[in-house]
């Protein structure tokens, strides 16, 4: 048993969490006379290792993923959804939001041409839901940060909110307020070709140098936020706005993220910043879900397929959802960490 948990924590920190990298950036900057335990050098370090991680893992499971969504075009995963209806092509439509891209903005395009094909509103809503927050790289990266309950159950009830916020708006019947253009469009069933394993990881490879392209910027911002608030923020902030002392931290973070756009290679470091300065992990998750599902621009885009009243139900429904989720965390989180 012993060995089973050695080996499981070698796997977490020095795979998942490339421990090793730290070091060894800390070494070097050592070596180069820089204090990696004062304000500056902390910050250099933290900048260094994150933005090399994130983009690293960012690499590997675009690959992935972007390979196993080959099997999946649109077309082909209208066909799968049509074949269930009711809760259950909600859970289905939730399910196939995982290995869909990682932001919001880009599952809106997808979103549209479902609805486009004549599936459900609800169900075409729980896979929009579900894409930006909780894909595959969520899982892994929570995992190399936070540990395997953490992820397991962020993925887990991201599923939940995808689904009974998919079930929702099926029961309330608007399909009247999604956009005429949308409605009355029609879907052509085109055969998809046979792809061999080289097509498929040459289509892979070239997600990951574009999806790179647009989240690398993002990354960088994001890992110098959480920089600044590793090193220069004093702990005892973080704690008075966002830790246990303050009962309202899940809505202040899920209402702050909402403005933002980044996806969750972009959120990560400020995550692992705020914990580890004594946020809760449940204010810490929600912001996370807060700007990986309801950024301003996601917003502005879907705004053109649906009408306020829907937008409006949709955003409502997602940010009761996170703020749900968070104050649940809060309370299991010794359980958890």
């Amino acid at each position: 048993m012993e060995a089973l948990k050695f080996g499981w924590d070698f796997f977490q920190n020095e795979i998942l969490g490339i421990k090793w990298l730290n070091r060894l950036i800390g070494d070097l900057l050592t070596a180069c006379g820089l204090d990696v335990s004062g304000k500056v050098g902390g910050s250099v370090q933290f900048f260094f290792y994150d933005t090399i991680k994130i983009m690293v893992l960012l690499g590997c499971l675009i690959l992935l993923i972007s390979y196993i969504q080959s099997f999946f075009p649109p077309e082909r995963t209208k066909k799968i959804l049509g074949r269930f209806h009711g809760i259950w092509a909600n859970t289905i439509a939730a399910l196939l939001g995982t290995v869909t891209p990682f932001c919001s903005c880009s599952s809106i395009p997808l979103f549209m041409g479902f609805t486009n094909a004549g599936l459900p509103l609800g169900v075409t809503f729980s896979f929009l839901i579900s894409s930006p927050m909780v894909d595959l790289g969520s899982l892994v990266l929570l995992m190399s940060i936070f540990g395997w309950k953490v992820a397991v159950t962020y993925v887990v009830l991201g599923l939940v909110i995808a689904i009974v916020g998919g079930t929702l708006i099926e029961k309330m019947h608007l399909e009247n307020q999604v956009e005429e253009f949308i409605r009355s469009g029609h879907s052509i069933d085109v055969p998809q070709e046979k792809l061999h394993f080289k097509d498929r990881m040459q289509y892979a490879w070239e997600q990951v140098v574009s999806t790179a392209k647009k989240v690398f910027p993002y990354v960088l911002i994001g890992v110098g936020i959480g920089a600044f608030i590793h090193n220069w923020i004093p702990e005892e902030l973080i704690v008075k706005i966002l830790g246990s002392g303050n009962p309202f931290g899940v809505i202040i973070a899920t209402i702050v993220g909402v403005p933002m756009y980044a996806d969750i290679f972009g959120t990560i470091a400020i995550a692992e910043a705020l914990l580890a300065k004594g946020a809760q992990l449940g204010v810490v998750l929600s912001f996370m879900m807060g700007v990986t599902t309801l950024s301003l621009p996601s917003m502005i885009m879907l705004k053109k397929a649906i009408k306020p009243k829907l937008l409006g139900i949709f955003v409502a429904i997602c940010t009761i959802g996170i703020i749900i989720v968070g104050y649940f965390f809060n309370a299991i989180q010794f359980l958890l960490v």
